[in-house]
């Protein structure tokens, strides 16, 4: 109960629960139009929508100014590829905030002469180059942990006296060496990496989500600029699962990953 009450006093809470009501009614909206479902109905639907997405808007005034201060801390961060990736992804979100915020000038009526469809396209542009940069650190994270869980598991196995699994990896049936023997070891690698990387993520939950909120992120953008055409459907299924997941970072700090 206290971390819902701590959640509920984060103005970062909001957004996340208009974002994930936002996704949920464009997703019912697809599923309506699909089961064919009055127009009046689907009419409310989408005006729904349009309503969250414009309080969104409202809730990151400011949010440009966050991630600029976030890229700052960023840039003291010792590890050369970390630093480079979080913060230019931080400054792309600030840009991705700022078009927002020009956004909702115009369809607030503030800034009626605002071209709305090419500020959509920008924001949607940074907002795609801040979740590559969120993919490219996670891979990377994901590397380091991969390398550290294979050295752990070769000292483990030089310890207790044991050999590399399927030892005779140049000579031997079956080995490297023998004609027909290489795909069936590349077989055997591939599986050791899928397990590998398994284990890794099972360790990891922070990291786990992270993958899992940002591929979906993905999508959203890759719709909006036409570079790939999901469907409202599939832009809404992703868009709350990864507001799902955004809620659960923000009760329970410590599936947040860090820096």
């Amino acid at each position: 109960m206290d971390a819902w009450v701590r959640f509920g006093a984060q103005s970062q809470a909001r957004e996340r629960l208009c974002r994930a009501a936002q996704y949920a009614c464009s997703l019912l909206g697809h599923a309506l139009q699909r089961h064919g479902a009055s127009p009046e109905l689907q009419k409310q639907i989408r005006q729904l929508e349009s309503h969250l997405s414009l309080g969104r808007k409202l809730l990151r005034l400011g949010n440009s100014a966050d991630a600029l201060e976030s890229a700052k801390r960023a840039v003291h961060l010792s590890d050369v590829v970390l630093r480079f990736c979080i913060t230019v992804s931080h400054l792309n979100r600030a840009l991705y905030f700022a078009c927002d915020n020009v956004l909702w000038a115009g369809k607030s009526g503030l800034a009626p002469g605002v071209d709305q469809e090419k500020w959509a396209q920008r924001s949607f542009r940074y907002y795609l180059f801040s979740l590559i940069m969120n993919l490219s650190r996670d891979a990377y994270e994901i590397r380091l942990l991969m390398e550290q869980e294979s050295s752990a598991c070769s000292r483990r196995l030089k310890s207790s006296g044991g050999g590399v699994p399927g030892g005779n990896e140049t000579g031997g049936p079956g080995g490297l060496g023998t004609p027909g023997g290489g795909l069936p070891q590349l077989a055997l690698k591939l599986r050791l990496r899928v397990l590998l990387l398994a284990r890794v993520l099972q360790g990891h939950p922070p990291l786990l989500l992270d993958v899992v909120r940002n591929a979906c992120d993905l999508f959203i953008p890759l719709d909006k600029l036409g570079l790939w055409r999901c469907g409202p459907g599939i832009v809404g299924f992703c868009g709350l699962i990864s507001s799902i997941l955004s809620i659960l970072t923000l009760v329970y700090p410590w599936l947040r990953l860090k820096p």
